[in-house]
C-alpha cells in the first residue's frame, strides 16, 4: 500500500476558524484569514468542536493518491459518500499482464491457502485475457476478475468526513486493509491540523468506546510515528 498526501487546503486550521468568525464578524472571512491571532484561531476552534458546531470543518480539504489496494478496499471506501473519487478504470483499461493481487495477512500465513488464492486469482486473470483476445471488451470481460486485484484510487474529503471515517475504519474492529488505509491518510493529515485531530481515530482515542457490545475491549492503541 502507498499512500500520499497530494494536496490539502492552506492553513486549514486558520480557514476554518476564519470561516466560523464569519458569522459574527464585520469585516470579510479574507481579512480574517489574514488578521486573526494564532490564540484567536485556537479560541474559534475550540468552541466549534467542544460544541458539536462543526459544519464550519467542511471548508478545509484533503486529497490523497492511494496505490495498491485491493477492489474489496475500495468497494468499501466508496461508501462513505460525502467524498469525491477516481479510481482506476477496469473498463477502459485492459491488463496485458498479470496485474497485482493483494492477498490478506490471514491466508499468507498458510502457505496451502497462499497458494489456493494465488492460483484462483490467476485462473480468473486467464479467462480474462482469454475474453479479452476473442474480442470481447474489457467492461465484460472485467466481470471476471477478483477482488483481491490491485487497484489506485485518488479520494477527496473535507475534516468533518476525514474526521468521521477515521472514527469508523481506525478502530480494531474495521477490515484490516481499510484501517490500515485510514491509519496511514491519518498520520499524514495529522501535522497541518494539529488541533482539530489531535482526537481523531476510533472513538476509543477520546473516551469510552462507541461500539457497544460489538467493543474489542482493548484499549486504544496509537498508531507509530512517520519515521
Amino acid at each position: 500500500m502507498d499512500v500520499k498526501l497530494l494536496s490539502h487546503t492552506p492553513e486549514p486550521e486558520r480557514a476554518i476558524a476564519a470561516a466560523a468568525r464569519l458569522c459574527y464578524a464585520p469585516v470579510g472571512a479574507a481579512e480574517l484569514l489574514e488578521t486573526m491571532s494564532d490564540e484567536a484561531v485556537r479560541k474559534v476552534l475550540r468552541i466549534i468542536v467542544s460544541s458539536g458546531h462543526t459544519s464550519a470543518l467542511e471548508h478545509a480539504s484533503y486529497s490523497f493518491a492511494i496505490d495498491g489496494v485491493s477492489r474489496a478496499l475500495t468497494h468499501q471506501l466508496v461508501r462513505h459518500r460525502l467524498a469525491s473519487y477516481n479510481q482506476q478504470s477496469q473498463r477502459y483499461v485492459s491488463y496485458t499482464d498479470e496485474p497485482a493481487f493483494i492477498v490478506p495477512p490471514q491466508v499468507a500465513a498458510d502457505p496451502e491457502a497462499t497458494s489456493a488464492f494465488l492460483d484462483s486469482c490467476a485462473a480468473s486473470f486467464i479467462a480474462y485475457r482469454q475474453l479479452i483476445d476473442s474480442g470481447v471488451e474489457p467492461e465484460d470481460a472485467r466481470y471476471l476478475l477478483p477482488n483481491a486485484m490491485e487497484t489506485k484510487i485518488v479520494v477527496t474529503m473535507n475534516i468533518r468526513e476525514l474526521l468521521h471515517f477515521f472514527e469508523l475504519r481506525c478502530c480494531k474492529r474495521a477490515q484490516w486493509e481499510i484501517r490500515e488505509l485510514a491509519l496511514e491518510m491519518l498520520k499524514l493529515a495529522e501535522p497541518s491540523a494539529p488541533y482539530v485531530l489531535m482526537d481523531a481515530g476510533a472513538s476509543c482515542r477520546r473516551g469510552a468506546c462507541r461500539e457497544g457490545t460489538m467493543t474489542c475491549g482493548e484499549p486504544y492503541e496509537k498508531a507509530p510515528k512517520r519515521d
